[in-house]
């Protein structure tokens, strides 16, 4: 017999009117979203750098060539972007001023820094027709009965899924070059502060494997740091003929899913959140053949969000979001310490540790 349901308490006055303010800040969350990305495509934060810093919404329109007509407009704008933490702002008598906060910072381009990676292009990605399109069909997708595997929203919705080299640009080669740049930037961000945090991790290796490391960036890194660790990246030759051949990093051609390079550790920087557990476990095999027993130093470094609420409400939503970004948009997700730790046995691997949390993401040793 059904439990009796609970009678819903009606709301006090107080309570009703929050309500419907949350309930519109929800439903229109997209236009701070949408005006974001008009700030990027506008190229507001890097006017704001250029004028040294700190400017006025008469200095943007002037900067930016904008017309004086949209003065007022811009106002709004900005104002909505400053309440949401995306600017800062300075007033004084009738004059506000605006200035770069940390995030904002994240979008300047030109920025010649070692901890800056321009986010622009991540922002733009995410924001695709493609992929909004995608997102807005996600009942749809629930609705119909598909067969596993199943495939994302975004490849239900138009027949290719986002992270194919051969059939995006099939698609939209624009779209495709955008990822793959959205992409770069998202993983590149902040590898100064990982090799910081988790120097240790590095000390005692002779060899090291980055599987998906693209154009190298991580592994030269980690040469630098590390001058005697020999790297090698691992990626699809489509990738590979265009990386720097500059003989500080050696660049292998191959699929990790067939083969991965022979070394006393390897690299998986935010390449298992993009796959479905099986694919993980099949990646990570692989990964496990690669190496030397525990003993003789072998290990797989992971670096993936570890989702849970220990760093507070904020770094869990935006985890929270990444993973809905996954779940729209590939066959990926990202996972908690039970979900890795559950990869990890199938995989055949022995014990894992997660060693340090940098900002969202958990650096995991996995020990063969």
């Amino acid at each position: 017999m059904a439990a009796a349901s609970q009678a819903v308490q009606a709301p006090t006055d107080a309570e009703l009117l929050q309500a419907q303010a949350d309930l519109w800040r929800h439903s229109l969350y997209y236009l701070t979203t949408m005006s974001l990305k008009c700030a990027v495509q506008l190229g507001i934060p890097t006017a704001i750098h250029n004028i040294g810093g700190t400017a006025s919404v008469q200095d943007l329109v002037t900067k930016l060539s904008l017309s004086q007509t949209k003065l007022p407009f811009l106002r709004r704008v900005m104002r909505l972007l400053v309440t949401s933490g995306i600017f800062a702002s300075d007033s004084s008598g009738d004059m506000e001023t605006y200035r770069l906060n940390p995030l904002s910072w994240l979008l300047v381009e030109g920025v010649d820094a070692e901890d800056h990676s321009n986010q622009k292009c991540f922002v733009l990605s995410t924001l695709t027709r493609h992929s909004v399109e995608a997102a807005l069909s996600l009942a749809e997708w629930f609705k119909k009965d598909m067969e596993p595997p199943l495939p994302s929203p975004f490849e239900e919705l138009h027949g290719v899924p986002l992270f194919d080299h051969e059939k995006t640009p099939l698609l939209d080669n624009e779209l495709h070059n955008l990822v793959l740049q959205g992409c770069a930037a998202h993983d590149n961000l902040a590898i100064g502060t990982l090799m910081r945090e988790s120097h240790d991790i590095f000390r005692g290796l002779q060899s090291l494997t980055d599987c998906c490391g693209g154009d190298g960036t991580t592994a030269r890194a980690i040469t630098k740091a590390h001058p005697h660790i020999k790297c090698a990246v691992l990626d699809l030759p489509e990738v590979i003929k265009t990386a720097p051949a500059d003989g500080v990093v050696n660049y292998v051609a191959g699929d990790m899913f067939k083969s991965v390079p022979p070394s006393q550790a390897v690299l998986l920087k935010l390449v298992l959140h993009h796959w479905n557990d099986e694919d993980c476990v099949k990646i990570l095999v692989q990964c496990r053949k690669a190496i030397p027993s525990k003993e003789e130093g072998g290990k797989v470094i992971i670096v993936e969000i570890v989702l849970g609420p220990t760093l507070g409400p904020v770094m869990f939503e935006a985890q929270l979001l990444l993973d809905m970004l996954m779940m729209v948009n590939t066959k990926g997700r990202q996972r908690d310490e039970n979900d890795w730790r559950e990869i990890f046995m199938k995989a055949g691997f022995s014990d894992y540790k997660i060693v340090k949390k940098v900002g969202a993401r958990g650096v995991i040793e996995v020990y063969p």
